[in-house]
């Protein structure tokens, strides 16, 4: 491509002021901005990223179709909720428009095995206008592409055990609300484990009603089964309150969470597959206390048996990171909403993004 990169954000919190600037400064072009919060609505995109005006304009949501169809992006860069259902239609909307999208949306990372009636809805339209729709973030490299990588190494596996923990603080509100943070434990119990009980008929009809709420690594798993050719027999999900031992303030929450009540939790999510591999993983999302740090740790039980652990990684930006250097693995992409793992691996982007579009 001889252009820059045209992108538009549609979202604008925290996480957007670095994959922002990121895309500017890997030579693409930021053309459109969207975001539903008025006070956020009519703002330069300079302004939210703490620099000089750079004559970008935050339209609301309900005018992104409009603004998308004269600028034109080449790509869109979805950063709200974590359910597909709650990104669905800025989706469909790049999907309608055939316009390329990655989203941080965790459930997108690979929805077919939690909303697969959405999943091919998305990806029906998607085929039908020639545009790549996919999730992406943190996920992609540190719980997919390193597991793979050391799975290539390794003459027999038994089991794929990880750990993955997260600041909740870092990722806004609706994702501290999802973790169950601030709940007593009687609420947490009603409201977030209570679904860990379900029957397995009862599960499946609510991923077939689209209503179903997967903890991350539930999708996770069903990207890693794909990756290595894997096929999954059977997946539960388990729920946990973590709590710490003392009164902690929330600054997403705006409140103070009381000692013993859930500060967030943890979900682990065990597969079994047909070629006798066990996939059990743990995402632990939490407010965390002052001795708290993010950890991820991922071990491969077999011949030989390897344990992975990276202490303190800075997760908001190499979310924002991986989003920006998958950008032009979407572009090249086939169309559809296809998972990053059918994509080859991420790279690192040593020149200019337009310059690895063909």
């Amino acid at each position: 491509m001889e252009r820059k990169v045209k992108v538009v954000q549609y979202g604008t919190g925290k996480m957007a002021t670095y994959t922002m600037r990121y895309v500017m400064e890997q030579g693409g072009e930021v053309v459109g901005a969207v975001d539903v919060n008025p006070e956020i609505v009519g703002k330069d995109i300079g302004e939210i990223m703490g620099q000089a005006p750079l004559g970008v304009v935050v339209v609301d949501a309900k005018d992104a179709e409009k603004m998308m169809q004269e600028v034109k992006p080449d790509i869109c860069i979805v950063e709200t909720m974590s359910l597909l259902k709650d990104v669905k239609d800025a989706l469909l909307l790049c999907a309608k428009l055939g316009i390329n999208a990655i989203t941080t949306c965790e459930e997108a990372f690979y929805a077919y095995n939690s909303n697969p009636n959405l999943s091919e809805e998305i990806d029906k339209l998607a085929k039908e206008t020639g545009c790549t729709i996919t999730g992406s973030g943190y996920q992609d490299v540190y719980w997919g592409q390193l597991i793979t990588s050391i799975a290539g190494s390794t003459h027999k596996i038994t089991k794929i055990k990880g750990s993955s923990s997260y600041n909740v603080e870092d990722y806004g509100i609706a994702l501290a609300k999802a973790h169950g943070a601030g709940l007593t434990l009687e609420e947490f119990d009603s409201q977030i484990a209570s679904l860990d009980r379900m029957s397995k008929e009862e599960r499946e009809a609510m991923i077939q009603s689209g209503e179903y709420a997967p903890s991350y690594m539930w999708n996770v798993n069903g990207w890693l089964a794909l990756k290595l050719g894997l096929h999954i027999t059977s997946q539960t999900q388990k729920c946990i309150p973590q709590t710490y031992q003392e009164d902690i303030v929330s600054t997403t929450l705006n409140e103070t969470i009381p000692s013993g009540n859930a500060t967030g939790m943890s979900a682990v999510v065990t597969s079994t597959t047909e070629e006798g591999i066990v996939l059990e993983t743990e995402c632990i999302g939490k407010v965390y206390g002052p001795d708290e740090f993010d950890k991820n740790e991922w071990t491969i039980l077999g011949e030989p048996e390897t344990t992975l652990v990276i202490n303190r990684p800075q997760t908001v930006e190499l979310t924002c990171a991986t989003i920006v250097n998958r950008i032009p693995d979407v572009i090249n992409s086939k169309p559809g909403f296809v998972p990053t793992c059918e994509m080859g691996e991420l790279t690192y982007k040593t020149k200019e993004l337009n310059t690895y579009i063909h």
